[in-house]
This record gives structure tokens, sequence and C-alpha cells, in this order.
């Protein structure tokens, strides 16, 4: 490290997006110019497993031709909502989900199969898994994120899903530090505040990022979220060396490496701007910023970097600490031996991750009855398509259909509706189904406490004497808001392995035997 350049040392604790599958101009400028040693990949970086390997092949050497050492390629791959590995890959169930199965052998089995297809693509660096406790409903970005609203699930499932990213041969960052649960604001939108003491976060938010220090955590990310009980200046989280230093270091004791959350999200940026909440974060003690999808706004961060240590701002040996930890994390994962990409979305790992879905689906109220296959005419479903609910989650699949798939499988009628159907679309659909007699409706919900006519429908289908069945696919807390007689299936996710789970749990051919891992109707 001693024969490094200070715009060396900088591309160390830098990562960078891109916007297309394949190296821009852009970024190979970072790469050569600034000195970026890092990179995170998003959807839009990602066409299908064979394209994948070769980006990231591509990737390792050429930035260990510009800076000498190789990169730490880290991508969101949570599972669920939060996926950017191609269809081609095996994509597992999300947090929620693997928690409702009331396995935490799942958790372990899921970051396992996980990081064996990272690391045969190429990958070695996975933000997750999410260690936030869900304890707030409203909770517009975390939700079903998390594996539960306690902390001692959140532990259980969350310690598992890193120990087997971990045994699987990836770095791991358990994320959001202190906690991001609690939350009624987007931090990708908003500057969220937690108005706790650091003694109420030591009895619920801290103990899973605790239990996961105390396993030999490797990295952790740290939220972009105001904490003014414990951190007096105006700084979230992210810039706040009472938090990352004092509270996370000292206190609780970590060792590993300290990234933050995206610099580009309207918590930073907007407040506080890209570059200067990167020189905030690094003096706070974080050792790695992201800057994930502006070449601009990295080369501002750069620059900002280079000028407060020139001006004794930021101390040289605060920079080197942070890049003395990033190598070390860089000289056990950078140069791994990869699997052959044929274990990529494997016969087995397809089977793994079938049977973990099947065993997340909950029946969370009435009772189920199979809808008969080929003879379903009594049977009507409806549901909306997906979309992308929050700037976390992946781009929503227009592919994907719920009542189109469902009435494929089963043969029966079924009908798309808006996201939010107005009450003109809600007296449409009532009355094509009931001119057509149908005696029973499959409804799904996407996240209808945020779209209102999803559930102004549902009540009205269950009021007419409909025999209704809803299935949530997205938050589960939907079926709680819903009135009379139903029957609730909680999927968790609008994933085409949760429409295939379902097909097959409401025709009759698997059981549903999950148990809802947050507070509600049981």
């Amino acid at each position: 490290m001693k024969t490094l350049t200070l715009r060396e040392k900088i591309g160390q604790l830098i990562v960078a997006g891109f916007p297309a599958p394949s190296l821009t101009e852009d970024l190979k400028r970072l790469i050569r110019d600034y000195k970026i040693g890092n990179v995170i990949l998003f959807s839009h970086n990602i066409e299908n497993k064979q394209q994948l390997r070769s980006l990231c092949d591509e990737l390792q050497s050429s930035i260990t031709e510009h800076t000498g050492y190789p990169a730490l390629i880290s991508i969101d791959q949570e599972g669920g909502r939060v996926t950017r590995l191609p269809a081609d890959a095996s994509n597992v169930p999300g947090a929620m989900a693997i928690a409702s199965t009331g396995r935490p052998e799942n958790a372990y089995a899921a970051g396992r199969l996980t990081a064996r297809e990272l690391r045969a693509l190429g990958v070695n660096f996975n933000l997750a898994p999410v260690l936030d406790i869900n304890n707030n409903k409203l909770n517009p970005v975390i939700n079903v994120r998390a594996y539960g609203d306690t902390a001692e699930t959140v532990e259980t499932y969350g310690l598992q899903m890193m120990n087997g990213l971990r045994d699987g041969g990836v770095l791991t960052a358990v994320k959001h530090f202190p906690g991001h649960g609690d939350t009624a604001v987007d931090s990708h939108l908003g500057l969220p505040t937690i108005d706790k003491t650091l003694e109420e976060l030591l009895e619920l938010e801290l103990k899973p990022f605790q239990a996961a220090i105390d396993a030999g955590a490797e990295g952790l990310t740290i939220a972009h979220i105001l904490y003014p009980r414990i951190e007096p200046e105006r700084v979230p989280a992210t810039m706040s060396r009472a938090i990352v230093t004092d509270l996370l270091k000292m206190k609780m004791g970590y060792r590993g490496l300290v990234i933050s959350d995206c610099l580009e999200m309207d918590a930073i940026k907007k407040y506080y701007g890209t570059a200067n909440g990167a020189l905030g974060a690094l003096q706070a003690g974080v050792h790695q910023v992201f800057v994930s999808h502006s070449a601009q706004l990295v080369i501002e961060t750069v620059e900002t970097i280079e000028n407060a240590v020139a001006s004794g701002e930021l101390a040289m040996s605060v920079l080197d600490e942070a890049v003395q930890e990033v190598l070390r994390w860089k000289e056990k994962y950078g140069r791994v031996e990869t699997d052959e990409l044929s274990v990529v979305g494997c016969e087995d790992h397809c089977r793994a991750i079938a049977a973990i879905s099947e065993e997340s689906i909950c029946l969370v109220r009435g009772s189920l009855a199979p809808v008969r296959k080929g003879d379903a005419s009594d049977t009507f479903f409806v549901g909306s398509t997906p979309y992308r609910t929050d700037l976390a989650s992946s781009v929503a699949r227009t592919d994907l259909n719920f009542p189109a798939t469902m009435g494929k499988a089963f043969s029966a009628a079924h009908a798309l509706i808006g996201i939010d159907p107005d009450d003109g679309e809600i007296e449409r659909t009532v009355a094509l189904i009931e001119s057509g007699r149908h005696t029973r409706v499959v409804i799904g919900l996407y996240n209808g406490r945020e779209n209102a006519g999803q559930l102004k429908l549902a009540n009205r289908l269950i009021a007419n004497g409909l025999r209704v069945t809803a299935v949530a696919l997205g938050k589960p807390y939907d079926l709680e808001l819903l009135e009379g007689e139903f029957c609730g299936l909680a999927a968790f996710e609008y994933t085409s392995l949760a429409l295939v789970s379902l097909v097959r749990i409401l025709g009759g051919e698997v059981v549903p035997t999950g148990r809802l891992s947050v507070a509600g109707e049981r």
C-alpha cells in the first residue's frame, strides 16, 4: 500500500456503477484515470448468466490492470423482491418468505446456493442479508425484505443467511445499521428520522447486528437515517462518527468492513450532496463509499476527497486505515477460484428454491378449498400487474401476470385490473364476475394498503357473498384490511417462483404450511 498514490488510495474506497450490460466509456475512464477499484451491478447490467460472467471477467481484468488490485464486484442479491441475477440463475425467495417456512436451515441453504452461483458468475460481494426488524407496518422500503418483526426472528434467520453466503465463499454486508425497520420514509426519496435513545436501540434494533458481529460479520452497511438522540449534529448515521466509530466499532466491537449505502439516494444527495456525503462518511469511519450511478458524481467525489486530504480536513491516517481494510477483504475474496458456470440455475438449485418457496406460503385466515384443474368454471381469477414498489426493488417484470398465469393453469376465467382501480373499474370487474355466474374469486393483492382500490374491490366481492380467496403477493398486512369471511394466503412476493408455488397450493397439490413471521392474523 505504501506505493499507492493518493488517487489510487481513494479509488480503492469508491464503488461505482454504470448503466449498461458492458463497460461504458465513462466507466473505462473512471478505472483508467480515477483508479476506481470496485463496482456495483444492478439489473440493467445483466442479461443472462454467460453475459454476466463475461462482464465480471472484463471488469476484473480492467480494474486489476489499472489499479494493481482485484475488484470487489458487489450486488444486491437478497432474494424475493430484491434480486439482480438473470432468469437463468436461481433467485431465492425473500427474507420474510424464508422466515415463514419456520426452518432456519432454509435461510442457510438460500445463502449457500446464492453464494455458489455468485462465485460462478464472478461476483464476490453480496450486499445482504437484511437485519432490519420490520416493526413498522407502514415501512415503505423494508417490509418483506425483513425476516420478521422481532429481534429473535431476524437474528435466527439473518445469521443463517449470512453464514450460508460466507461459507459459500462471498463477502457479505449485513444491513442497514443501526436499523431501518422503524421508519415510514424511504431513504431513497427522503431523510428518515428514528427518535430513539441508544438504550432503546440496544433493546431491539441493535440486537441482530450485535449477534452478527459476535458471529464474525465481515461487512456491514450504514443507513442514511437521522438518530437525533445519539448524534446531536443533523447528519445521518452514514456521516456520524458517534454512530460509526463510537457505537459500532468501540461499543459493539465490530472489526470488519464498513460500507455506505448508496450516496446518490436523496437522503444524502438532496440534503448534503453526494461528494460531501462521501467525505463525511470517511471522516465518520466508513471504509468504502458507494456512488452507484453517475460517473460525474464519482469524479466529484474523488476530487472532494483529494482536496480534503490536501487541506488537512481528512487525515491521511484515516484514509490509510480505510484502504488497509478494503485491501484486507480483497486479499480474501478478490482472487477466488470460480465454479463452473453450469452450476448457475442448475437442477439441484431449482428444486431447492422451489421447495423453500412452497414451504413459505401461509394460510393466514379461513380454509382453502382446492381449485379443480380443467373444471374451474365456478372460479374467477383477478389481480393487477406487478410494479416497482421502491427504488431498492428490482425493476418489475412486465411478463408476470397473476390472473393470466392462474387462468391458464386452471383453464379458468380471469381479468387483469389496474394497480389502484377506481370506482368505475371496480364496478365493471364485479359485473364481469357476476355475469359469468362465478361463485368463487381468487384475487391477487399487491400492496393494497398503498393501492386502496384493490382492497375496495376485494371487500366488495366478499360483501356480495362470493367465496373469496385473497392472495397477498406483497406485504401480508393487506389481509388485515379485509372485512368479512374470506380465505387469506400470504405469498410475500410477485415473482415467477411464487406464482408456480401458488398454482400447486391453490390446486391442492401442496398444503400450505408456512406461518407468518410478523404479528397479524395467524
